[in-house]
């Protein structure tokens, strides 16, 4: 039998089913405390606008590419902050961590449909890297701290270099080498 690996309560909630005694009193305390942060962060992130070059990206990208939100945050927060500042209506789909992996999205999105360099994975963390290059995409970083140039960088140069074809190669390996040595080498939750 294959072992579910889609992340989200639901899933959480099959597994809590399945199980018993200590095993199930401890998912249930995973539950209920997963159940706290969604509430928690719904909460708290209200009226935060998206980077400034963001919406100037999915403005620029109207017409000439299909645009889906990949993300292991809930799909709940990702469709009410989305709609929130009305950048909704520039995406096809928002896929969020209950609908599976972001290589499962990528995968099914376009395997088939599109030659892999035709795929640009737009992401700020390595998982997002990771996932462009397990489906052979291409991969644009959001640098962690320096979130606002990075979009002004992808809205000038990136995008037009996709379309144009110059994208791939030495220019989107240097911008993934630049995006990897801004990351620490130990994550600040594994400091001691």
């Amino acid at each position: 039998m294959k072992e579910e690996s889609t992340l989200g309560n639901p899933t959480l909630a099959t597994r809590i089913q399945a199980s018993s005694g200590d095993a199930r009193r401890e998912l249930e305390l995973v539950m209920a405390w997963s159940l706290g942060v969604n509430a928690f962060v719904k909460d708290i992130v209200k009226e935060l606008p998206p980077f400034v070059g963001a919406r100037r990206a999915l403005v620029q990208l109207q017409g000439k590419a299909d645009v889906l939100v990949v993300s292991a945050t809930p799909a709940e927060a990702l469709e009410r902050e989305w709609a929130e500042h009305g950048i909704d209506a520039y995406v096809s789909l928002i896929a969020g961590q209950e609908m599976g992996s972001k290589t499962e999205h990528l995968t099914l999105a376009a395997k088939g449909k599109y030659d892999p360099h035709a795929v640009l994975m737009v992401g700020d963390a390595p998982g997002d890297l990771k996932a462009a290059q397990s489906v052979g995409a291409l991969f644009f970083p959001i640098n962690p701290g320096d979130e606002e140039a990075s979009w002004a960088h992808l809205v000038e140069e990136g995008l037009p270099r996709f379309f144009g074809k110059t994208y791939a190669g030495a220019y989107e390996a240097a911008l993934i080498a630049a995006f990897t040595a801004r990351l620490p080498a130990v994550p600040p939750w594994k400091r001691a």
